[in-house]
């Protein structure tokens, strides 16, 4: 597994060749020669044909593949997929590497930047710590399955990158040596550890993968983040024994939807739920437990050298620390006994003991609020005594951790379906025989103005609507019971552990005041009630097809206009109300194009719909991984969006293999972070005015022909997805979605149905299945056409010439940043696109008809697409960005044969005409499982197919 490189290498392909070494060398060790041989023979073919582009490298591995025994088909899966790990982690540290050498201010994306540019607009720094007050800036992390890794191998790629970092330190030859082996050992442990999980996730399961990028990467990098932005907002002049400044308001927390999210998922319930806050508490209590017997030791001042606040010397003196080695060290003592009430706070809300030093019986804290006034009595006595330097170190960062995390670590978001809660309403108006209109309610009959004063009326009705002495049905109890522990927890873990409750499907106004009528009779609206934790679930749509997004803005109009809604927005989430936009369904139901133009002129009315309101607008983004459920570069993402729409308020989810992409490696995670920080500030305080202007002035001059290409693109995606007979056999015979739904990577099903139907199918498998075969039409199928016909025959409404409009839309990639960030992110998976490989899978399909028509128009579409991409920006693929297409041609070179070599196993284990070989490879352990190796590396390799 190593290559000579052409001329000089970059640091990136050493590191490639350095790791690949390690990896043939194991492989030799550990499989013998003639194994090593055989991979090595396909590795050079692979990279001799992309590199070299000569016909004949493929040939040789098209034909020996066929060849490969099933035992050797295992070990050229494992070799291929254990690199491509190996590359991620190389080019993670050749991100880290590049970002060093570059200047902070001059790096677009850094925090230096951000705030450079909003100083040199005239903005001050005491406006932008104000403007944080109120803002909101919340990765959501989601159990979505596209992550096929395992934790154990993922703990395997943190160490060998940890040791990557320690082999640039090492100064001496004999430090280096003792690097190199170690990372040799490392690179032996990950070719030993099985890659594949043998069971299906659990929702617990779940749970715990997610909680393990906290240790590595949230809890030691928000805090930084926070200091970060703090320096660059603080006096350059200030002393380093100057007071700390107070810490920075909790703008930037994490959100989950792990075990609360149950649309769709039938293993989420009230136990689940329970479970995930708990060891969320669990989680950030043993943290702050670390920090402070970390801060018992290292603050060892004595108040016999200096002063010490009255507040500080009280608190030392509630302490029962018996020890006469500390009667004069006061902070000690308050930090001991801080720790103490820590430990009993564990045994409080968890009913463990997370302590790992023993203590004394004390008073818990009931909540992070009294934490916080304790830690700041520490922190204001040093500061007030030259000691600001000190409360730096780690002080600081603690506090603002638990502004940050509380006692629940992350939000953990409910998510139901629409239609979940009309059954479950249905049922209880029944059961209780409300009338309405003079009779007996039969709410799934009434029309939608019917149901919105129904729901209305029993808002303002206190009586009870739910009976405790009726057994209801299995889904209207497991609701209820979900809806009474929610309560329970924001009582137990305080309101922020759970804030929202999003409906899914949301087309109607009734869809949303059916959630409040639930929460009143469950507890998590008391009538009446200031406490903040009975006060209620802000009630969030998602909007999630082409119809719903285009219904959106006139259901949020309604519920905004309904006079107990204004009040209860106003009066208890502060006069934000939250909207959530869906980019995958919406994807799959009007293609790349139309999605995402339905998505920017939704956002753009909404903006207008609570700016006219004078209520601000949360939107919360549901992206994916690959380009056609919203991913690519989140930075730009944010930036291109319609002015007014950020305004210091975002959320997004981060799914699947995009978690473990950004949050393993703490550095590149951390730059994640500050990303969203960054692309935050710039979007809401960067001359407001003069975006919102030029954005009316972009959508008044291009609006018309950005509709007019958005109905083209979705008639082509429609007419070939929707409106071609026989595409649903042509998806599951040429791509592994079967074999994808078998792998062990998620607690959701693949499907909302038992059905082979493109219809019941989910978005993210959906997408998934398609990157796997190298055609990954969600992120570019219909734009091609559109982008054709509107240069042949433009809309119709004008008298504009080809060349004109030709110059149009080279002005849009120019200057319009929607435009231009939909080709850019087009652009990446047009990269990714290989045809020869796709051609392969569709000769899966038995159909040698229905093979070469769905191919062939597939293929017509891509060249078109190609083509029109190159006409406007002007340039070949990646052309203007060197670094992703270094990194794409070294990748290839390792995805290549896994393709190749899944096709082949597709066939033998899909082969119909003989059924004794059929047989004897359903019941071989290999066959599948090779299958599924070939899945894995693919993706690790495509690193953002999700």
């Amino acid at each position: 597994m190593q290559d000579k490189a052409n001329g000089v290498s970059s640091p990136l392909r050493q590191d490639i060749r350095f790791l690949g070494k390690a990896l043939g060398d194991v492989i030799r060790e550990t499989e013998g020669r003639a194994t090593f041989n055989m991979i090595e023979a396909l590795r050079r073919s692979a990279v001799g044909f992309r590199r070299e582009h000569d016909p004949a490298m493929a040939e040789i591995l098209e034909k020996s593949i066929p060849k490969l025994s099933d035992t050797q088909a295992r070990s050229v899966a494992r070799a291929f997929a254990y690199f491509l790990h190996l590359s991620n982690i190389a080019e993670d540290r050749d991100q880290n590497r590049r970002r060093h050498a570059a200047h902070p201010e001059d790096t677009p994306g850094s925090l230096q930047h951000a705030v450079k540019t909003l100083l040199d607009q005239g903005l001050s720094a005491n406006r932008i710590r104000r403007y944080l007050q109120e803002a909101c800036v919340m990765p959501v992390l989601t159990a979505h399955p596209t992550e096929v890794q395992r934790q154990s191998t993922l703990a395997v790629h943190m160490a060998i990158a940890e040791q990557l970092r320690k082999l640039d330190a090492s100064q001496h030859k004999q430090g280096n040596h003792q690097a190199q082996a170690r990372l040799n050992g490392l690179v032996a442990l990950l070719w030993q550890t099985r890659m594949l999980r043998d069971h299906k996730l659990n929702v617990l399961d779940e749970i715990d993968n997610a909680l393990a990028y906290y240790n590595t990467t949230f809890l030691p990098s928000i805090p930084q983040v926070y200091k970060d932005l703090d320096l660059l907002l603080s006096k350059p002049t200030r002393s380093p024994l100057e007071a700390s400044s107070p810490a920075l308001p909790p703008f930037l927390r994490m959100g989950s939807w792990i075990g609360g999210d149950r649309d769709g998922n039938p293993n989420v319930d009230q136990h689940t739920m329970q479970e995930a806050l708990q060891r969320q508490s669990a989680y950030a209590l043993r943290h702050y437990l670390q920090e402070v017997k970390a801060l018992a030791t290292e603050i060892s001042v004595s108040d016999g050298l200096t002063e010490v606040s009255a507040d500080l010397r009280k608190l030392s003196q509630t302490s029962l620390d018996p020890s006469p080695h500390r009667i004069d060290e006061p902070y000690r003592r308050s930090l001991i006994h801080i720790y103490a009430r820590l430990a009993a706070t564990s045994v409080h809300l968890l009913g463990r003991q997370l302590a790992e030093r023993t203590t004394y019986d004390t008073q818990p804290y009931h909540t992070p609020q009294e934490l916080l006034a304790d830690l700041k009595i520490v922190s204001d006595s040093l500061s007030a005594h030259y000691g600001g330097a000190i409360a730096d170190l780690r002080l600081q960062p603690l506090i603002q951790a638990v502004e940050v995390f509380g006692f629940h670590l992350a939000t953990l978001d409910l998510r139901q379906s629409s239609d979940v809660h009309e059954r479950v309403l249905d049922e209880l108006f029944r059961v209780a025989g409300t009338e309405y209109k003079g009779q007996l309610v039969q709410y799934h009959k009434l029309d939608e103005e019917d149901r919105i004063t129904l729901l209305r009326q029993e808002l303002k009705d206190r009586r009870p609507l739910v009976s405790p002495w009726y057994r209801y049905s299995p889904e209207t109890e497991k609701e209820l019971s979900i809806l009474r522990m929610a309560a329970q927890c924001r009582a137990r873990f305080g309101a922020r552990a759970i804030e929202q409750s999003i409906v899914s499907h949301t087309e109607t106004l009734s869809d949303l005041l059916e959630v409040l009528v639930l929460q009143q009779e469950t507890g998590l609206i008391v009538p009446g009630s200031e406490q903040a934790n009975e006060t209620g679930l802000m009630v969030v749509p998602l909007f999630e097809t082409i119809p719903d997004l285009e219904r959106g803005p006139g259901i949020m109009t309604r519920w905004l206009d309904l006079p107990e809604i204004r009040h209860r927005i106003r009066d208890v989430h502060g006069s934000v109300q939250e909207v959530m936009l869906g980019y995958s369904d919406s994807n799959k139901d009007g293609g790349y194009l139309t999605s995402n133009w339905t998505l920017y002129q939704a956002e753009r009315e909404f903006a207008k719909v609570f700016s006219r309101r004078k209520i601000r607008l949360r939107l919360f983004h549901g992206r994916g991984g690959s380009v056609g459920r919203g991913g690519g570069s989140s930075f730009d993402a944010i930036l291109a969006q319609p002015p007014g729409t950020v305004n210091g308020q975002i959320r997004l989810t981060e799914q699947g293999e995009m978690i473990q992409g950004r949050y393993k490696d703490a550095e590149v995670g951390r730059w994640h972070l500050e990303l969203f920080v960054s692309a935050t500030l710039e979007a809401s305080l960067a001359a407001p005015k003069q975006a919102a202007q030029t954005d009316e002035a972009h959508s008044s001059r291009y609006g018309k022909a950005m509709a007019w290409m958005s109905a083209k693109a979705e008639h082509s995606y429609r007419d070939l997805v929707y409106g071609t007979p026989g595409f649903d056999q042509y998806f599951f015979e040429s791509t592994p979605i079967r074999e994808i739904a078998q792998l062990n990577i998620g607690s959701r099903p693949s499907s909302r149905k038992a059905t082979q139907s493109i219809q019941d199918l989910r978005a993210i498998p959906w997408g998934f299945s398609w990157a796997q075969c190298r055609l990954p039409i969600p992120g570019w199928y219909g734009v091609g056409t559109a982008l054709n016909e509107y240069l042949q025959y433009g809309t119709g409404e004008d008298q504009s010439t080809p060349e004109q409009r030709l110059q149009q839309l080279q002005e849009m990639a120019q200057n319009w940043p929607f435009f231009s960030t939909l080709l850019s992110n087009m652009e990446q998976v047009l990269a990714k696109t290989d045809l020869d490989i796709g051609s392969k899978y569709a000769d899966l399909v038995a159909d040698a008809a229905l093979r070469e028509r769905v191919f062939e128009q597939i293929k017509a579409e891509y060249e078109l697409t190609v083509a029109l991409f190159k006409q406007i920006c002007g340039h070949d693929l990646l052309a203007k960005d060197q670094a992703l297409q270094d990194a794409l041609a070294e990748r290839f070179a390792y995805i290549d044969p896994l393709n190749h070599l899944q096709v082949e196993l597709l066939r033998r284990y899909r082969d119909s005409s003989a059924p004794k070989a059929r047989k004897k490879a359903a019941n071989s352990v290999n066959s599948e499982h090779v299958i599924h190796l070939t899945i894995n590396g693919i993706a690790a390799g495509l690193r953002n197919s999700g």
